[in-house]
């Protein structure tokens, strides 16, 4: 039996189908290949903050803390914008601000490591003190540019021109402090703290502080125009973008509630204490939570309905926090009962008040920010109004096809009515 030889179709196969196979299958592949690619760069900055959060760990031996928590939560939410939106110039921004906490953190630590525990003798001990002294402004640089390239990065020529300009400002800011650093650890003997910075930092020899206040002034100007471009573009903005917007503002607001609530708090140990580091980590992470919720529009229609059910219920806690504290002062204090009635009394009170009063709070919120709920009770409450005294039923249905079209809004109504049981039900389009 004769055999056939793989040397004499090889070619010939190879020619038949590789080429073609290549042709048809190769641009698709490099198509669905691409997000791929796009995504590697992220994941590497991702496992650079591990690293570093890792080097601090094990190294130094400090364990994580709430700054590395947050760093860590950033990166990973820049991870998923990324993983959608491999191009999104916000996502590289949060996936760029871990590791720079995690280098500043690390610097910080090592600081401390060389000069409290090893007198100075560790190498790159002076490095450190100064990256920990003058790198703590980077992150807050950082930030705005959030808010400026908010939703996907895109900006018009002369808003790239103002970015240049900002980034500029932002280089000489370092410089300078670097600068200023270093001639501190150069001229003098270096003394750190427990957060490893230098203990006497003056400032860069020779820099005017007019000039330095100047450029101070200068950073502040830039971040109220990018607060100032998106409040411009919600005014134009309609739709998803609009959706979009409100969710950025309604997580800067939280943010600003919460850091003032943790600067006005301040306290160290107890009830405020806990209460203070709560609402530090709700100021931190309010804005980057609401920032991939609007990039990656989940359920992007509720902010709606996320901003009146907040906003009410901070002021129906806020008003029953001051109706018990008022009653419990007028039992104990006036009344003089004995102060277990006089806390049982204003607690029983204000599980009384609770459900009318965020009724009420509810409405009035529901008014001003979330208009289309109000006006949709509205309409549902003057229809059951009516149909009360209503016994036509042509006119019955066409006030509930009338009131389900100017509360929802659908496409197309199909009512269906059913006269009798005897009778089939019968369509009745009132589109």
């Amino acid at each position: 039996m004769g055999r056939v030889r793989p040397a004499a179709q090889r070619p010939g196969h190879r020619a038949a189908q590789r080429p073609g196979h290549r042709a048809a299958q190769r641009p698709g592949h490099r198509a669905a290949q691409r997000p791929a690619r796009q995504f590697r760069p992220s994941l590497l900055l991702g496992a650079l903050t591990l690293v570093l959060y890792g080097l601090g760990a094990i190294g130094i031996g400090k364990p994580l803390d709430g700054l590395s928590i947050f760093a860590l939560a950033i990166t990973a939410l820049g991870l998923i914008i990324a993983r959608r939106q491999p191009g999104n110039s916000v996502a590289w921004l949060l996936l760029g601000l871990g590791p720079v906490l995690a280098f500043y953190e690390d610097a910080a630590n090592y600081a401390v490591l060389d000069y409290h525990f090893h007198h100075g003798r560790l190498p790159l001990g002076p490095a450190a003190a100064v990256v920990a002294s003058e790198l703590w402004s980077t992150p807050f640089l950082m930030l705005p540019l959030i808010i400026l390239l908010f939703p996907d990065g895109k900006l018009s020529s002369r808003w790239r021109l103002i970015l240049r300009a900002y980034l500029g400002v932002c280089a000489l800011l370092t410089a300078i402090w670097l600068a200023g650093g270093a001639w501190e650890v150069s001229t003098a003997p270096i003394v750190v703290d427990g957060k490893g910075q230098l203990v006497s930092d003056p400032g860069p020899p020779g820099v005017p502080v007019i000039a330095f206040a100047i450029l101070l002034i200068a950073v502040a100007v830039f971040w109220l125009l990018f607060v100032l471009r998106q409040v411009l573009s919600w005014r134009q903005a309609t739709g998803e973008r609009r959706a979009q917007l409100k969710w950025l503002m309604a997580g800067g607001s939280a943010a600003v509630v919460g850091l003032a609530f943790t600067v006005l708090l301040s306290s160290d140990g107890g009830l405020l204490g806990a209460l203070d580091n709560v609402m530090l980590a709700f100021g931190l992470f309010s804005l980057p939570v609401c920032i991939v919720f609007a990039i990656l529009k989940y359920r992007l229609y509720d902010i709606d309905r996320l901003i009146s059910r907040t906003l009410s219920y901070t002021l129906v806690t806020g008003l029953l926090v001051g109706v018990y504290t008022g009653l419990v002062l007028l039992t104990t204090q006036v009344l003089r009962l004995t102060s277990p009635v006089g806390v049982a009394a204003a607690t029983l009170a204000v599980a009384a008040l609770f459900n009318p009063v965020r009724r009420r709070v509810q409405r009035m919120v529901d008014r001003r920010f979330n208009r289309a709920r109000y006006d949709s009770d509205r309409t549902v409450a003057g229809f059951a109004s009516r149909l009360k005294d209503e016994v036509d039923l042509d006119s019955v249905r066409a006030d509930l096809t009338g009131a389900v079209q100017h509360a929802l809004e659908p496409a197309h109504i199909t009512l269906w009515l059913s006269p009798d049981a005897g009778r089939a039900a019968s369509p009745a389009d009132a589109s």
